[in-house]
């Protein structure tokens, strides 16, 4: 008993407001760049389940995603996605990281997987952003009220020079919500009820639901416009129609994910709207230099994100980092008031 006590007390238990007050998306983002760019991490394919909740008339989803530095460290995120969440004013994605020593095999740290996920999905639409949004990109639509959408936009705000920022969802007092929550951020943020009345005048569309439908259209794409879509994670749902992929240069973020997992990608390729070899790179690809993002200021570009166990190992260690560290300064600090109480001389 004592000996199970002992191990647990030194699992690192990281939550929601650990993460929330703790995130640079700057250093996030720069993690995840050479994350991609080393590309050091096992990754199997990840366990994708649905499963029917009648109560609701809806299916949730069982993701579990393992990856592993060998002889480094190691990690398995288990999520349970439930769209019809918002109904009980909860988010859709829950669900822990477990973080392990992968020389020992020992449990390092339990974290808080609705938060993790969040920030590494904004923060790997931002590194995407990077290469493929025009560089002077100062306006954003943010579709999506959910967890992510303050996180796509602060994301987004940290790689590109983004002042205006319009927030379209559902339900308009949500996007009313979002702009009130992120009005001390030097943004500014509109609330709008359609997409149709901005979409055509922004240079970043961000776009993160659950919707079973496309509500990003082709016809309304501008030249230069940058599309990031990162809600879709069911092979027969999709954000955009086939007109967005039609006029777009097309990148994902893996090939391993990105090809059968989202309608977004997977629905135009069954058709023949898209085939793979006009895939024009994924993530590992643009951060190592095998091939180009944006190659003109004309060009529209898409980059559809469905998550990779390496981002959210290279998230788990970001975290696991500042959180040692900072009770590390915690107990100096502390020793250091105790021995100034006690007038002993460092």
């Amino acid at each position: 008993m004592h000996r199970i006590r002992r191990v647990m007390k030194n699992i690192k238990i990281i939550d929601n407001s650990f993460i929330e007050r703790n995130t640079s998306f700057i250093d996030l983002v720069k993690v995840l760049k050479n994350t991609f760019t080393k590309a050091m991490s096992i990754v199997p394919m990840r366990h994708h389940h649905d499963f029917p909740n009648p109560s609701v008339g809806s299916d949730s989803t069982l993701l579990l995603m393992p990856a592993w530095n060998p002889g480094n460290d190691a990690g398995v995120k288990i999520v349970i996605v439930s769209p019809e969440n918002s109904k009980l004013d909860l988010p859709s994605i829950q669900g822990i990281y477990i973080y392990l020593d992968a020389l020992k095999g020992n449990v390092k740290s339990i974290m808080d997987a609705k938060s993790l996920t969040a920030k590494r999905t904004a923060a790997t639409s931002a590194l995407a952003s990077s290469f493929l949004s025009r560089i002077n990109s100062s306006s954003l639509l943010m579709i999506g009220t959910g967890a992510l959408s303050k996180n796509l936009i602060l994301a987004h705000a940290s790689v590109r020079p983004i002042t205006t920022v319009y927030v379209y969802g559902r339900d308009f007092k949500k996007a009313e919500k979002i702009c009130s929550e992120l009005s001390n951020k030097q943004l500014s943020l509109y609330p709008v009820k359609t997409i149709e009345e901005v979409i055509s005048t922004v240079d970043i569309v961000s776009s993160a639901t659950l919707s079973p439908i496309p509500l990003v259209l082709g016809k309304f794409l501008k030249p230069g416009q940058h599309i990031d879509l990162v809600g879709s994670y069911k092979k027969d749902t999709r954000e955009s129609d086939d007109e967005v992929i039609t006029k777009s240069s097309v990148f994902i973020d893996t090939y391993q994910g990105g090809l059968i997992e989202s309608g977004d990608i997977l629905i135009p390729l069954t058709s023949g709207v898209l085939k793979v070899e006009n895939i024009k790179a994924d993530l590992f690809e643009l951060c190592q230099e095998t091939k180009e993002g944006r190659k003109s200021s004309e060009e529209i570009t898409v980059f559809k994100s469905v998550g990779h166990a390496s981002e959210d190992l290279a998230a788990a260690a970001y975290y696991y980092d500042l959180f040692v560290s900072k009770n590390e300064l915690i107990t100096i600090e502390s020793n250091y008031d105790i021995a100034k109480s006690r007038k002993i001389e460092f």
